[in-house]
């Protein structure tokens, strides 16, 4: 860390922000993207409820490199192949409004945390959120959306649904992680919840446990049209 500091005060790494899509994401060895399903279209693979491990890549499910995960739509996370799921950009009127400056409140709603570091992450000099007109503020009424991690559960349902009911119309949401698609790994027990309850419509789903920095940015990018598939 201290040698990084020196090199960037010196002038050093010039052009250490990635640029988006990347020529070379520069991933590391044990990053598992988006899951290859190998039986002929038999089997389908929710990306929402897929937690990433290893154990999970048994009968014919291969990791791959890619890191593109999100949909507009909660079923459109369900993979029968290699094929990426489908984001469908904003309408023209929503573009004029949020395509170049969206700020987004972020609730984490019963989450560990994993989620909200990469969020972090995506805000920091290497992948550079805010250079695309993205950015997080502290209240509800300065939002043009929300952005959700973790489970949902009981303690924070109500807090989430008053949250949203204070962000000015039109309003986006969306919902980061398995935890926010499914419940994560602890769906169905007495404290976890099930994800973003339906009295919450949601525009965009980003899959992981949790989701890399770049899918964040690719489906973010892709919802406000500024990236094509």
């Amino acid at each position: 860390m201290f040698d990084l500091l020196r090199i960037r005060r010196g002038g050093g790494l010039t052009g250490y922000t990635l640029p988006f899509p990347p020529d070379d994401a520069g991933l590391p060895p044990r990053f598992r993207g988006r899951p290859i399903v190998e039986r002929d279209g038999r089997a389908v693979l929710d990306l929402g409820a897929c937690l990433f491990s290893p154990e999970e890549a048994v009968d014919g499910v291969t990791f791959s490199r890619e890191y593109a995960m999100a949909s507009n739509r909660r079923e459109g996370l369900a993979v029968s192949d290699s094929a990426a799921p489908v984001v469908a950009a904003l309408d023209e009127r929503m573009r004029r409004l949020l395509g170049r400056s969206l700020r987004l409140r972020s609730v984490s709603a019963g989450s560990c945390n994993g989620c909200e570091s990469e969020l972090v992450a995506a805000s920091n000099v290497v992948f550079d959120l805010a250079r695309f007109g993205v950015q997080f503020v502290a209240s509800p009424r300065h939002a043009d959306g929300l952005l959700i991690t973790g489970s949902v559960n009981a303690n924070m349902r109500d807090a989430l649904e008053r949250t949203y009911a204070a962000v000015p119309d039109p309003r986006l949401v969306i919902a980061v992680g398995a935890c926010a698609a499914s419940g994560g790994p602890f769906r169905g027990s007495d404290e976890a919840g099930t994800g973003v309850p339906a009295s919450i419509p949601v525009d965009l789903w980003i899959a992981g446990c949790p989701p890399h920095p770049l899918a964040i940015l690719d489906g973010l990018l892709r919802l406000l049209g500024r990236l094509e598939r």
